[in-house]
């Protein structure tokens, strides 16, 4: 009998066994540290706003593109980004990407000027694609079916913690050192990065050589950046205004056009038919509302904080807490990993986006006048999202074969990217119809709380203002509540259904 040799084109890595990967959970420690320098970013520069407007003197509209060119990019390039790490090794584009977003925090902090800085976070946002993708598609590759759950509950606690973490390293950096000194915190994170996944992360790709779908690839660019862009600058510029209608008409035709391509093709970089697969479709529409009700409830909740309780940036974002703590509690806790093996993926999806709604009407119905009962809406939503993200990423990167998990990964990073753009377009949309609507006659008209502030004369009107606010908040998360547990029951129906249709295909 001669000795098996690993092939070096294989989807699995070598030294992997059975029962996964020997150091799949160092692994999966040095996974999260790349994880977390990516997501600490998406939030860290918001508390520098004050420090780059004064130093940069940065108009509001560079300091829009400074914040929205990182996550533009990298919503436009993730499916591509995740196609590439399955065609040429997916431990090659997590080095690639650690080393681009390293490059571009260098050229962040030495910027001096506001294009340079938008050009640097642009280039971030091209590594942040690359190592959004990767990492949960390695995390795939090294654990076995049995603790594949929670380790991708583990990952998913490392991108809450980032989240929450992100203001308040960035707010302690600022007490003590100039602006540029939130981007060089991530270069020894990103060199510490690249050294452990050099040393300890095998390399894997899809071992059938599928030809480039480049025309896909462009088209997948084009139509995810035109409806991000579109999502980011509607708040801004008005759901009617041209530049929203136009960048979403682009982003719409040609995603549709992406999709025709794909289906044709005998190498699509996503293929339609995951579509027809059940557990897919619902696990996608799951993610999408989960999404959707934690990126519009914090976009209401935030606004809420500062204009109505009157809490500063920092005040408001440690408030929000709580809701990243929880999940990663929870989350490194297995708790939603042996709620998936004892009740099953629709039950555990269900029960998760159930909490998830819970939490929602009760700082609906609890938060509007302080922050006690906001507290208590914020804990239960944590633990509805530690219980569904595991369970629906799981199902996404189940529906997918293993070669194209770094496709399945950058699907799930954009329904991800599209659900929190998503809830802060529609909630924002219905906030704001429901506070113009009762708005006191003074300040009728006004487009936003601040100018209602400016425009009421006297200390009634000032009240009246605030609970119209308040008013438009609490029916905006009534009506996420309402999305997020109807999305619960439909997510659950379709994976139960899925699950029902492979047991009568074993069976027979």
């Amino acid at each position: 009998m001669t000795a098996q040799t690993a092939d070096p084109t294989s989807d699995t890595p070598p030294g992997r066994q059975t029962g996964g990967h020997p150091q799949r959970w160092l692994i999966l420690g040095v996974i999260c540290l790349a994880q977390l320098t990516v997501l600490l970013d998406n939030t860290i520069l918001n508390v520098a706003i004050p420090s780059l407007t004064e130093e940069m003197d940065a108009s509001t509209a560079d300091i829009q593109w400074m914040i929205n060119a990182y996550s533009l990019v990298q919503s436009g390039l993730l499916l591509t980004a995740g196609n590439a790490a399955d065609r040429y090794g997916r431990k090659k584009m997590l080095v690639a990407g650690l080393a681009l977003f390293g490059i571009g925090s260098l050229a962040g902090s030495l910027a001096q000027g506001p294009q340079q800085l938008i050009a640097a976070r642009a280039g971030m946002g091209i590594g942040g694609a690359l190592l959004m993708t990767t990492t949960l598609a390695v995390v795939v590759q090294v654990f076995d079916e049995g603790e594949r759950p929670k380790a991708i509950g583990v990952w998913g606690a490392v991108s809450s913690l980032g989240f929450a973490a992100g203001p308040l390293i960035g707010g302690s950096l600022l007490e003590h050192f100039w602006w540029g000194s939130i981007f060089l915190i991530n270069l020894p994170v990103a060199l510490l990065g690249l050294a452990a996944v050099v040393w300890l992360v095998p390399e894997s790709k899809n071992p059938t050589g599928d030809r480039p779908d480049l025309l896909g690839a462009l088209l997948s660019t084009i139509g995810m950046t035109g409806v991000v862009f579109a999502i980011i600058s509607g708040p801004e510029h008005g759901w009617t205004s041209q530049r929203v209608l136009l960048s979403a008409f682009v982003g719409v035709v040609v995603l549709t056009g992406f999709a025709l391509w794909e289906r044709r093709i005998p190498y699509p970089m996503l293929d339609m038919h995951f579509f027809r697969d059940r557990r897919f479709v619902g696990a996608v529409g799951g993610g999408i509302l989960v999404a959707f009700g934690m990126g519009g409830s914090l976009f209401l909740l935030t606004q809420h904080l500062q204009f109505v309780l009157g809490y500063d940036a920092l005040g408001a974002g440690l408030r929000t807490a709580p809701l990243a703590v929880v999940i990663v509690v929870l989350n490194l806790s297995g708790v939603g990993a042996r709620l998936l093996t004892k009740l099953g993926t629709p039950a555990t999806i269900l029960c998760g986006m159930g909490l998830l709604a819970v939490g929602l009407a009760l700082i609906a119905t609890l938060g509007a006048d302080g922050y006690s009962g906001m507290f208590l809406g914020l804990v239960v939503m944590g633990a509805g999202i530690a219980v569904s993200m595991p369970a629906m990423a799981t199902a996404i990167m189940s529906a997918i074969p293993p070669e194209k998990a770094g496709v399945g990964a950058g699907v799930n990073g954009t329904l991800t990217e599209f659900g929190n753009g998503l809830g802060v377009a529609v909630l924002g949309a219905i906030l704001n119809s429901r506070f113009g609507a009762l708005l006191p006659a003074a300040a009728a008209g006004a487009g936003s709380l601040p100018a209602a502030y400016t425009a009421a004369r006297t200390e009634a009107d000032r009240a009246s203002v605030a609970d119209a606010f308040a008013s438009g908040v609490q029916t905006s998360q009534l009506v996420g509540s309402a999305a997020v547990l109807a999305g619960g029951v439909l997510t659950a129906v379709l994976l139960r259904r899925a699950e029902r249709s492979q047991e009568a295909g074993a069976a027979a």
